[in-house]
């Protein structure tokens, strides 16, 4: 099988779940309890969160992480318990956990709005600043790598420029499809990141949600005051230690990864038969995320064609996979034409060249068969 739909989920790292096993095998215990196996499971947490800190250079002084069971659990924490006062800020891009999130808040009469996309996925961060500064905003949400086009914010920046307009601003980031992936500077003005696990060879079931230390967070989930009263609920020690241990496989060759992820995007952009196919992803995008569409064609049937052939893709947020249609991909812009025939195919650092060359000769057959039946 050649696996392709990365962004939805990965296949866990085995070595990460052996190292971790220990934790459902002897040492299962409950990081709460006081005995020694309870504080022994306690400690490893706190090393667990260290080392998610050390990956992306961030100082534990400053910065603490919060386990939670997602990346949609962390980002509903970060958007509706941080104590807003004022409007919130979004783009129309987001992850269904940010964006469904803010149509919650317009429900609820909140002030949330969403600002437009350029053609590639990215923010359009003129448009940005400008509603920051005439909204009052409390709060801004922008997602570090666009899961449906792989664009990617510099969310550095943004949140540099936010805290210049009002340094009261609460500046959130979804990394679920950055973390792992994508090396960068973390701004100090960044006040909430959220990671998933299972984006990078660990398991579901477990997410991180960073808080800088000085921003305020109410809990969202209430019960035992674990996480330092900010998540209730027993720990993930078996999830939250193989997340710790595949994390620190992917960082310790990020740079070796992206590289070798480029070269395998690069090869399938320049061998698509472009008679067929509109490369929706920008050259500066992710290259762990390439959105193409077949015109003419439905992305569905490729998906599906594709699969009888061993090879997975996906056709868009899985998150998403009931619209007939991409709401991210219709705020860049496209039409009816271009929005039918997405196919979202998306890489580990695990995939090969010798697999993007067969899916690109796979594909590129598929689309030209189908193309000949609708003669």
């Amino acid at each position: 099988m050649i696996y392709f739909d990365n962004a939805a989920t990965t296949k866990p790292s085995l070595s990460a779940v052996a190292k971790a096993e220990k934790f459902i095998k002897d040492d299962y215990f409950n990081p709460s309890a006081l005995y020694r196996g309870g504080l022994s499971c306690s400690r490893e947490i706190a090393a667990a969160k260290e080392s998610v800190l050390k990956n992306l250079g961030i100082s534990p002084s400053k910065y603490e992480v919060i386990f939670t069971s997602c990346g949609t659990e962390s980002d509903n924490a970060a958007i509706f318990c941080s104590g807003n006062r004022g409007a919130y800020i979004t783009d129309k891009g987001e992850h269904s956990a940010v964006y469904q999130s803010f149509c919650e808040l317009v429900r609820r009469k909140a002030d949330a709005r969403f600002v437009g996309l350029n053609k590639d996925g990215s923010v359009k961060v003129d448009e940005l600043f400008d509603c920051v500064k005439t909204s009052g905003a409390g709060l801004v949400s922008i997602v570090h790598v666009n899961n449906e086009t792989g664009a990617i914010n510099d969310i550095s920046f943004i949140a540099d420029e936010l805290k210049k307009i009002n340094p009261s601003i609460i500046f959130h980031s979804d990394g679920v499809q950055s973390y792992g992936k994508i090396p960068f500077a973390f701004s100090e003005n960044i006040d909430f990141y959220s990671i998933s696990a299972h984006k990078i060879n660990a398991l579901k079931g477990c997410g991180v949600l960073i808080k800088k230390r000085k921003s305020r967070l109410f809990p969202l989930i209430f019960g035992g005051g674990q996480e330092n009263g900010l998540r209730s609920g027993t720990e993930n020690v078996f999830g939250i230690k193989t997340f710790q241990y595949a994390g620190e496989e992917r960082y310790a060759d990020i740079y070796g990864n992206f590289e070798k992820v480029q070269e395998i995007n690069a090869y399938i952009r320049a061998n698509i038969d472009k008679d067929l196919f509109t490369v929706i992803s920008g050259e500066n995008a992710s290259p762990y995320v390439l959105s193409l569409s077949a015109k003419g064609l439905k992305g569905e049937v490729i998906m599906h064609a594709l699969e009888e052939y061993g090879i997975i893709v996906g056709n868009g947020s899985a998150c998403s996979s009931k619209n007939r249609f991409s709401r991210v991909l219709e705020a860049c812009g496209y039409g009816k034409e271009i929005l039918d025939g997405v196919v979202r195919v998306s890489f580990s650092q695990d995939n090969t060249l010798k697999e993007a060359e067969e899916f690109t000769a796979r594909i590129n057959e598929i689309a030209k068969r189908l193309k000949e039946v609708m003669r």
